[in-house]
């Protein structure tokens, strides 16, 4: 893709959605080509739903009540030592 200053400030959406699909912007300044951007390619820190704590809770094999679980999961970091 090619982009220039303007391009980046008023669409800037675009811009973000062509480094999504991985493609290069190339960055020009009046006509001449001042720098190229690429994507990063880090994994996406997303989960699942089903690896949070709080999935399944309420199932009946689990023993504690809800309530004692959402105690667990908001307990402070240092509530262990």
């Amino acid at each position: 893709m090619k982009a220039t200053v303007v391009d980046l400030r008023y669409k800037m959406n675009d811009v973000l959605k062509a480094l999504d699909r991985n493609e290069k912007v190339t960055i020009f300044y009046r006509g001449k080509m001042k720098g190229v951007l690429i994507s990063s390619e880090q994994p996406r820190k997303g989960k699942k739903i089903t690896e949070h704590p709080f999935f399944g809770m309420s199932s009946p094999d689990n023993d504690n009540s809800i309530l004692d679980q959402v105690e667990h999961l908001r307990k402070g970091r240092y509530d262990d030592l």
